[in-house]
């Protein structure tokens, strides 16, 4: 009851778009039925594909995506649309509704749209032999598997992946009408922080539980500039390092303004670690190479901070006497109690004699070295001979500094950017 007033109305509506159509388009659909493919008895049908790149809007690092807006070109043959005469028709887009398209669809695509100002941007025109040539303007947000490792040094290879939604290779085969130079646009595209080096095109098939799909595959590299990155993460991590060693040359005593350099430079690269960051995903496993750039220099800032550290606390720590120090570690080295008792008297009595008491015969007496295999003197040894490693100045530890930290750094660097750009 319901769904013959429904029939009839459709009905009525195809008649009244008949009548407002040319005599040769109503010639051509008439009898036409639009959810039959081409060749449907005979094999499948070809579709050829081209590309024009419009623009690449965004590249994020974050979402591991890329948004671009690209001219889609689709053209087959229906023999069901042929007709007689030399010229092709032009058609309105809205007229695609009566026609037969593939159901292409793009592969990773996250959101997309058709353009539809100030009409829907469709194009369908019809060639005397039956070709169709069927365009789209179309703005999509692809995604784009990202290697960070190198980053911001690396290069991306993205893809835009076509497939037919319904009709496996038995219905439908696509190709790329001109190869490689079916995708345009690219030469003349600019990006803010890529350049385009390469790109190909290939021809596969997407295997799935419902059916072996055919597939088209747009391939492009991507190089990152690294201009904006030397100036805005490089540079300044390299000036706070060289400010970090200002305070080589400031003296020991002035423990304020070490100190102040030391903080101030540690807490500015813990914020430019941090800026370095926001740009990137935040639960990402990668180790990029901005961060390990950025960990060494933080090492070095963090390293001169503590080289004044110990400066300081082996100067506060040195004896102002050199001799003293002398005769008792002479006195602690000695093997036998009753003659180090002997010495410390003599030494008491007359501090003048100290020189003449580290001349001592150590046997003198007739003393014995019963004490020397004690483990008390084994300790008392081991003792003497890591006092030969301290430092007897500690403000050498500076002018050792002044060398070893920038030749260092420097040997660093060079290994740094030649594993980074050419390996």
């Amino acid at each position: 009851f319901f769904f013959i007033p429904f029939r009839s109305i459709q009905i009525l509506e195809a008649e009244g778009k008949g009548e407002i159509l040319p005599p040769t388009i109503q010639k051509i659909i008439k009898g036409y039925n639009k959810y039959l493919r081409p060749f449907f008895d005979n094999g499948p049908v070809s579709i050829g594909m081209s590309l024009d790149i419009a623009s690449i809007d965004t590249i994020s690092e974050i979402n591991m995506d890329y948004t671009a807006t690209i001219f889609l070109r689709q053209r087959w043959t229906d023999e069901r649309l042929c007709f007689d005469g030399n010229k092709s028709l032009s058609l309105d887009g809205r007229l695609v509704e009566m026609l037969w398209v593939p159901d292409t669809f793009i592969v990773d695509s996250k959101k997309s749209f058709l353009h539809d100002i100030t009409v829907e941007n469709r194009l369908i025109r019809i060639y005397p032999n039956g070709t169709v040539l069927y365009a789209l303007r179309i703005t999509t947000t692809v995604a784009c598997s990202m290697d960070l490792t190198k980053y911001p040094m690396d290069k991306q290879t993205c893809t835009l992946q076509l497939e037919s939604w319904g009709y496996n290779i038995n219905d439908v085969t696509f190709y790329w009408t001109r190869g490689n130079d079916s995708v345009r646009g690219l030469d003349t595209l600019r990006l803010a922080q890529y350049t385009v080096e390469d790109h190909f095109t290939s021809v596969s098939e997407a295997v799935y539980e419902t059916g072996r799909y055919p597939k088209l595959v747009f391939h492009f590299e991507l190089k990152r500039n690294i201009l904006y990155f030397i100036l805005e993460t490089y540079i300044p991590s390299i000036l706070l390092v060289v400010l970090s060693w200002v305070s080589f040359w400031i003296s020991q005593s002035s423990v304020p303004a070490r100190i102040c350099i030391g903080v101030t430079t540690v807490l500015t690269m813990t914020t430019l670690m941090m800026g370095a960051r926001t740009s990137l995903p935040s639960a990402n496993c990668f180790i990029k190479a901005i961060d390990v750039y950025l960990g060494i220099c933080f090492s070095f800032i963090f390293g001169a901070l503590l080289e004044y550290a110990v400066a300081h606390f082996c100067t506060l720590h040195r004896l102002s006497s050199k001799e003293i120090p002398k005769v008792f570690q002479f006195l602690d080295c000695c093997p036998t109690k009753h003659l180090c008792s002997e010495l410390k008297l003599q030494l008491m009595s007359n501090p003048a004699s100290s020189e003449s008491v580290t001349k001592t015969p150590l046997t003198s007496k007739g003393e014995d070295f019963i004490g020397c295999s004690s483990p008390m003197s084994v300790m008392k040894r081991l003792s003497c001979i890591f006092d030969c490693f301290r430092v007897k100045n500690p403000y050498h530890i500076d002018n050792y500094a002044r060398f070893s930290f920038p030749l260092s750094f420097i040997i660093i660097n060079v290994f740094y950017w030649i594993y980074y750009l050419y390996f």
